[in-house]
């Protein structure tokens, strides 16, 4: 790793045009899942965290099910531009699929009824920050990442395709791959509107 952790997190950004090269090897990547997926951390270190790493067809079969199932729902009409959305996603090199398992929250829950309603925001902020760590991480290598959310969309499908345990709850899709254009510009509200200090 040749950045430091504030260089990493300031370059960090959203990036659409990717192919179907990679930068690191699939053992560099799948180092990258481990290590997140470990040491992230997540309330009462109740570790709920679920991940699918998909390469080569698997990867393009996530997106092809994907198109399927938007076409469904988006009109014919307007469906080009969807389309076209959906195989920028589908030219990249992998996909990380992010989960997370609710047996573990709902045990958590019983547990610690005084925090029931809790368990499920703290899953969600958990997932969010292991999402954080493997972009950020993949970023420093040189990959383009983006992340997607057509989970209400596909769950069902992906769960059939890659047999998926129907206790682990499809969070977010993570493609990647090799750059092939920059991110654009980005806008910043100004922080004094955003933070407020007391000394």
């Amino acid at each position: 790793m040749t950045k430091d952790f504030y260089t990493a997190v300031k370059e960090r950004r959203t990036i659409y045009g990717i192919s179907k090269e990679t930068t690191i090897s699939d053992e560099r990547i799948q180092e990258i899942i481990n290590d997140s997926v470990k040491y992230t951390p997540s309330a009462f270190n109740s570790q709920s965290a679920r991940v699918v790493v998909l390469f080569n067809e698997n990867h393009d079969k996530l997106w092809d099910i994907t198109k399927e199932a938007l076409r469904k729902v988006v009109p014919e009409n307007n469906f080009a531009p969807t389309e076209e959305k959906i195989n920028s996603f589908k030219n990249g090199y992998g996909t990380v699929l992010f989960f997370e398992d609710n047996s573990v929250i709902e045990s958590l829950q019983q547990q610690f009824a005084a925090y029931k309603d809790n368990f499920p925001i703290w899953s969600q902020q958990a997932s969010g920050m292991n999402q954080y760590v493997i972009w950020t991480s993949l970023s420093i290598e040189g990959m383009g990442v983006s992340l997607q959310h057509y989970n209400e969309l596909i769950e069902e499908d992906v769960k059939k395709q890659w047999d998926i345990p129907n206790n682990w709850k499809l969070i977010a899709q993570m493609p990647f791959g090799k750059p092939t254009a920059p991110a654009g510009d980005k806008e910043f509200i100004p922080l004094e509107e955003r933070i407020k200090v007391f000394k």
